[in-house]
């Protein structure tokens, strides 16, 4: 079957009526006030009626951001987590427990779901963190190193 020049001749023309197009400069832009008319400038006022409890918001958010100015990406050491009946209880109890035998460290609990966790320590590094691990594994044997958000002014230097 023999394909008739008309054919190509109409798809060359579809075609360069194609590219055309796309060169067409658009119009100039024209102000919308000579559009639209605009009434003239009057003076207004507005009421803003909000709930309280918005200021309260604004507050937790403002405390919120201070605190997270005193951290930086860091690590801790994990020495428990749980998940489960009671696991809060016990998350804190050994968070208790961690503090009575290392008074000058803090211990963090969290929850991630499903877990509780108890962290320790704020290190720069994870050369720090490693170290740390190394004297209470005898204690904690589970414990390993993790990255976390920590305290800058906890930081020990």
């Amino acid at each position: 079957m023999q394909i008739p020049k008309s054919f190509f001749l109409g798809l060359a023309i579809i075609a360069s009526v194609a590219m055309t197009a796309q060169n067409i400069a658009p119009e100039p832009a024209v102000p919308l006030d000579r559009v639209l008319p605009m009434p003239p400038a009057t003076h207004g006022s507005v009421e803003v009626i909000r709930d309280h409890r918005v200021d309260e918001i604004i507050k937790m958010h403002k405390v919120f951001n201070e605190r997270r100015q005193d951290e930086i990406m860091g690590y801790r050491v994990q020495i428990y987590f749980d998940a489960g009946n009671n696991s809060l209880e016990r998350a804190q109890t050994e968070a208790r427990t961690y503090q009575m035998l290392y008074p000058d460290d803090t211990a963090y609990v969290s929850y991630s779901e499903p877990y509780y966790k108890v962290r320790v320590g704020d290190f720069r590094t994870r050369l720090a963190a490693e170290g740390f691990l190394q004297q209470i594994l005898g204690v904690y044997p589970n414990a390993f190193v993790i990255k976390d958000r920590v305290r800058l002014s906890a930081i020990k230097p």
